[in-house]
């Protein structure tokens, strides 16, 4: 029999038949130094899908996609029919994180129609004369859809902390109003699902020089990347609090070990997947007779709805 082993969040869970939101969801407090960005929690073991682990994850993610689309689409009937349930998934990483890999394989699956895919820089100036919450408002996806944050509000405690771009005394205050912010998104019919991509500082290192050895990769590479490669220690403890402080019940966090790419996708599309299990989906019943539509249609569309003249009258 297989020992069990310890989830990220400190509790012992089963290798067989433990979910994977139990396995990377993080409680404080959070030391990022103890998780192993190389790790593969929740992955079954080589001897049960083989020794091609990463050709196996990857056609995991297709198959595990399929059934993304069919929630998503079942999320966007619902709404059709009043309901308010919409889900947001807030990606958070350093520089080469993976962020635009994971939206591009999880999202890939999925109706683009129904998605809301959002991506944060430095703020505009329209944006600075606001509240740092106001631009993530205006970014929040409708109900029915699947919303994607490229970073997220979480910017405003982690370079404005770092690059000491606000008096720490705002920064520090900003924890409490985010948390009451994803408690309101919460009653209203949000569902948060919060992802840090952790990555390593030399997995970090070989993904520059990639982009500065690929020509056609040069377009990624910003020479600030290092400046904040530099900063490595203070964001790893600027992310560890944020993480300690606003992993929330109603809003937790989740980590994913990211220096390999195939996991990262397989842990992200698991964690959805299983997120939107919990939100009871079914495709809302007919508020119409189907028995006579169909005998409306059989019948040549004739019926006591009327021409199209005497609809447009």
């Amino acid at each position: 029999m297989s020992e069990p082993r310890q989830g990220q969040s400190g509790r012992v869970v089963a290798p067989d038949g433990g979910s994977v939101r139990d396995l990377l969801r993080v409680t404080a407090p959070v030391d990022l130094a103890a998780i192993d960005p190389r790790s593969t929690p929740g992955l079954p073991p080589t001897e049960v899908i083989g020794e091609h682990r990463k050709t196996w994850a990857r056609a995991q993610v297709e198959l595990v996609g399929e059934e993304l689309g069919r929630q998503q689409e079942m999320l966007f009937a619902m709404a059709k029919a009043g309901s308010a349930h919409r889900v947001l998934l807030v990606l958070q990483a350093m520089d080469c994180g993976g962020k635009d890999g994971t939206i591009k394989r999880v999202a890939g699956a999925m109706n683009p129609l129904g998605l809301h895919i959002r991506s944060f820089g430095p703020p505009t100036p329209q944006e600075l004369r606001h509240d740092f919450l106001w631009r993530i408002r205006r970014a929040l996806p409708p109900p029915g859809y699947v919303g994607m944050f490229n970073r997220s509000h979480y910017e405003d405690v982690l370079i404005a902390r770092v690059g000491s771009l606000v008096p720490e005394a705002i920064w520090r205050a900003r924890y409490d109003q985010i948390n009451s912010f994803e408690r309101e998104l919460v009653d209203d019919g949000v569902t948060v699902v919060k992802v840090m991509l952790h990555i390593s500082y030399a997995e970090q290192g070989e993904r520059l020089l990639e982009r500065l050895t690929d020509p056609h990769k040069h377009w990624k590479y910003n020479p600030s990347d290092v400046d904040s490669r530099a900063q490595w220690e203070d964001y790893q403890a600027a992310y560890a609090e944020a993480l300690s402080r606003c992993g929330t019940d109603a809003a937790p966090w989740f980590v994913v070990p990211a220096d390999r790419k195939w996991y990262r996708d397989w842990a992200v599309a698991h964690l959805l997947r299983e997120t939107f299990d919990t939100l009871d989906l079914g495709y809302p019943p007919a508020d119409f007779d189907v028995a006579r539509e169909r005998e409306r249609l059989a019948a040549g569309g004739a019926g006591t709805v009327g021409t199209p003249e005497m609809n447009s009258r």
